[in-house]
């Protein structure tokens, strides 16, 4: 996964609220299964999976990472009745739109999506995901670290097959840190902000905290055990983000922002990769897909940069956040659900698949299988001054809070973080306020939306 370059077109900022639910009363039926594969009646026969995946059948797939044709070729090789379109309909907002738009038109949809895990409640809501238990996806529990299984599952249901993820580190410039006389990665958050006024006397910052992008700062929530978000499933939700320990953080980053010890640049675009290249940044508090993406934009640093786990609220503590990933999910409307099940499985759930997704493609993979495997774990990444970065985010990935959750309009959450907190970093203001505004809309929005909010 860190040996060469890999393309993270897939990650982006959360998108307007033009892709957002309409409404939480929403409720679409599924379509009529054509592979006579409707799990609802009873528990399927095995005779039954082995007809579906014989008779000549073609569903398809939209998914938005470059290279997935490998994973699709290995699905088709070993069910050669079964032909899968494969279809990029966009990402981000364009993706979850063309979604929502085919659900709802009852046509035109995908059989399986990729989906992010934060978006998963919102198209639970509108009861448009078909529950993977009643086919067998029950039975892939222990596949997965429970963080992972928590995210794609609720009440019994499974809602989704896990595919990528982002458990959370820091990568840095040794030999700025070493400029700076700070000979090891920072274990605690108090090391690291003391590593920071050091870091920043030789000209850089030791991070940044990008002002556009709350994937990374609710991930930073996430470590710190904080619930900003709560969904029962129904009609409730919960916001929480002024808890004590969410302003902890918050005022954790205030000071180091006060102090000019990090910069608030907007991230992904040419400005941060620049900072990243030549030294502007020593380091990028990230998640396990960014050895692999960083590598791609400052390879003239090569040999310079190492990767250790995030540091600590607490010495001797080891607790990570997730920020990304991705899963498959089956839509309801499917005519196939038994064959678009077994494709979701496979594409994300049979180990050959997941080494092509997490070699091949860069994805940071959640099966337990590959994370322990020597084909993924030995590699010395060069870039890396030849460490098994691969090893250390695997054993991260251990570490994440098991017990995370989203809103069901996580849509306007991330966009409306750009006008609340986002803008309060943007503008090295008082980051309290920005994050109590953050609370205050999204419990309005959620209330216009028909939602219970904290009740």
């Amino acid at each position: 996964m860190v040996t060469r370059r890999g393309n993270r077109r897939w990650l982006r900022r959360a998108t307007t609220a033009g892709a957002l639910v309409a409404s939480a009363a929403l409720v679409l039926s599924g379509c009529a299964a054509g592979d006579g594969g409707s799990a609802e009646a009873g528990e399927l026969t095995q005779e039954q999976i082995d007809e579906a995946m014989t008779t000549p059948t073609t569903i398809t797939y939209w998914n938005w990472v470059p290279g997935v044709e490998e994973q699709v070729a290995l699905f088709e090789e070993k069910y050669p009745a079964i032909t899968v379109n494969l279809e990029n309909v966009g990402n981000g907002g364009p993706h979850y739109a063309k979604i929502r738009t085919a659900v709802q038109a009852g046509e035109g949809a995908a059989d399986v999506v990729q989906m992010e895990y934060q978006y998963i409640n919102s198209f639970i809501v509108t009861d448009s995901l078909l529950d993977l238990a009643p086919y067998g996806a029950d039975e892939l529990e222990d596949n997965y670290e429970g963080w992972v299984w928590n995210q794609v599952s609720r009440d019994g249901a499974v809602y989704s097959i896990p595919g990528d993820s982002g458990p959370m580190g820091n990568l840095y410039r040794e030999d700025i840190l070493a400029q700076a006389g700070v000979t090891e990665a920072p274990a605690t958050w108090e090391e690291y902000a003391a590593a920071a006024e050091k870091v920043r006397a030789t000209g850089s910052y030791i991070s940044n905290l990008p002002s556009n992008n709350p994937g990374q700062l609710v991930g930073l929530l996430w470590q710190a055990g904080a619930k900003p978000f709560s969904y029962d499933g129904g009609e409730k939700v919960g916001v929480d983000l002024t808890s004590e320990k969410a302003k902890e953080v918050i005022a954790y980053w205030q000071d180091l922002i006060d102090r000019d010890l990090v910069s608030t640049d907007a991230d992904f675009n040419d400005q941060w990769y620049q900072g990243l290249a030549t030294g502007k940044y020593a380091g990028w508090v990230t998640a396990a897909w960014g050895p692999v993406y960083l590598q791609g934009y400052a390879a003239d640093t090569s040999g310079a940069w190492r990767a250790a786990p995030l540091p600590q609220w607490g010495s001797g503590k080891a607790v990570s956040g997730n920020w990304g990933g991705s899963s498959a999910a089956v839509l309801k409307t499917t005519k196939n659900p038994i064959v678009a099940y077994e494709f979701a499985k496979f594409i994300n759930g049979d180990e050959s698949s997941a080494l092509v997704a997490a070699n091949d493609l860069f994805l940071f993979p959640t099966l337990k299988s590959v994370l322990e495997s020597p084909d993924f774990t030995s590699q010395k990444a060069e870039f890396y001054g030849g460490q098994e970065v691969n090893a250390m985010f695997a054993e991260i990935s251990t570490t994440v809070d098991t017990d995370f959750d989203w809103l069901p309009y996580i849509d306007y959450a991330y966009s409306s973080f750009n006008e609340t907190l986002g803008k309060a970093i943007a503008d090295k203001g008082d980051l309290l306020a920005g994050l109590e505004a953050w609370q205050e809309v999204l419990v309005e929005y959620g209330t216009a939306q028909g939602f219970t909010v904290n009740g």
